[in-house]
């Protein structure tokens, strides 16, 4: 089974799993700020679920290169995904950048802490 790492923390998929859906089910921050709500719910469209990945994936979509091609995104040679068109094939590290679209340069945190209050 696949390994997929973010911020240290790692958890196990099947092969060939989407990885929007899967980190969505492991309640992992995908989205910067209100793309959280302001998404194309994984059709490849919008650019929001955009991150860098370490490992073994799919090739890129023809949908994925196309939007990754559009500002604010500069290109599937910057090394970003969109996570929402990306099936994991083996172990990955995931890497997502500030800005709306996770276009910027610094890395955000994916993992929230558990919550203190009962």
């Amino acid at each position: 089974m696949p390994t997929i790492t973010v911020n240290e923390q790692a958890f196990s998929c099947e092969s060939g799993t989407n990885l929007r859906d899967f980190l969505l089910s492991q309640k992992v921050k995908l989205y910067n700020g209100k793309a959280a709500t302001i998404n194309c719910h994984g059709h490849g469209t919008c650019g929001a679920c955009a991150v860098a990945i370490e490992g073994v994936a799919s090739e890129p979509t023809t949908v994925e290169k196309i939007r990754l091609n559009l500002p604010p995104h500069k290109g599937i040679e910057s090394g970003r995904r969109l996570a929402c068109q990306v099936k994991v094939l083996g172990d990955i590290k995931v890497t997502k950048y500030d800005g709306f679209w996770g276009e910027g340069e610094v890395p955000v945190t994916m993992i929230q802490a558990a919550s203190a209050s009962a």
